[in-house]
């Protein structure tokens, strides 16, 4: 008990010492904190998480910004950012907000990691806004492919909203088919790429086995005895981001 009251204390003293603050994107709050120093990081986390959840609380955050300046966000729909009711106000629209949150602290370019329904919005970003990109991340995630069953599920998925946070989570969930990209648009690209998902977590064979068909180059490390819920929480997973990214500058 004392050994988890004391990494309860530091948990919220690292998260304490992050410099929180948010702007306003297409009308939308979006609240972000950063951390650190050096080449810009930005962290995107899962559906139904925050960016403290996903990245700060397992001390990714920490281990990122003893070299980078990282910039935790929390989608819109999530977290401390506001939550837009329509679905149209999704999909598209949080790969816009990461570009307003760049030019919003005059950063050119950045590494891109994204967890989940965040890896689909940094391959999106990445297709769409390829000049802002250093090196792209995907965690948990792989190729969501226009045009697939995949992309009409989350086009056409039954939500019952008491479950997943009210009528604003219906809409993200739904706006996420528009984060699919095109085959041609995945070959496209040109920056470093990656990918970490773990052994137990079916997005390897829905999402990431596809990607590395197209991308048999872009590396895939897999963390051991990680589900999809779980993987975040493992420091080998903290540690294959950090060596990723490390891997994007050399």
């Amino acid at each position: 008990m004392m050994k988890i009251c004391l990494s309860l204390i530091c948990v919220f003293l690292a998260t304490a010492w992050l410099r929180a603050d948010e702007f306003t994107s297409s009308g939308v709050k979006v609240f972000y904190a950063v951390q650190g120093s050096g080449t810009p990081v930005v962290l995107i986390h899962g559906l139904h998480s925050s960016g403290a959840i996903n990245w700060t609380l397992p001390g990714t955050t920490a281990a990122l910004a003893q070299k980078h300046r990282v910039i935790v966000m929390d989608c819109r729909g999530h977290g401390k950012s506001d939550k837009p009711q329509t679905e149209a106000d999704y999909g598209v629209a949080m790969v816009e907000d990461v570009v307003s949150l760049l030019n919003h602290l005059d950063i050119r370019k950045a590494h891109i990691a994204g967890y989940s329904m965040g890896g689909m919005i940094a391959l999106k970003t990445a297709v769409l806004h390829p000049e802002r990109v250093q090196g792209l991340l995907l965690c948990g995630m792989g190729w969501l492919q226009d045009g697939s069953a995949l992309q009409g599920f989350w086009q056409h998925i039954p939500v019952r909203e008491r479950l997943i946070g009210g009528s604003s989570g219906s809409a993200c969930m739904k706006g996420m088919a528009r984060l699919a990209v095109r085959e041609a648009e995945v070959k496209a690209l040109t920056m470093p790429a990656a990918i970490i998902v773990g052994d137990w977590d079916p997005v390897e064979k829905l999402y990431v086995l596809p990607l590395v068909h197209i991308r048999p180059g872009w590396p895939v490390s897999k963390i051991a005895g990680a589900g999809h819920l779980t993987c975040v929480m493992k420091p080998e997973f903290r540690d294959e981001v950090v060596k990723a990214i490390a891997a994007f500058e050399k």
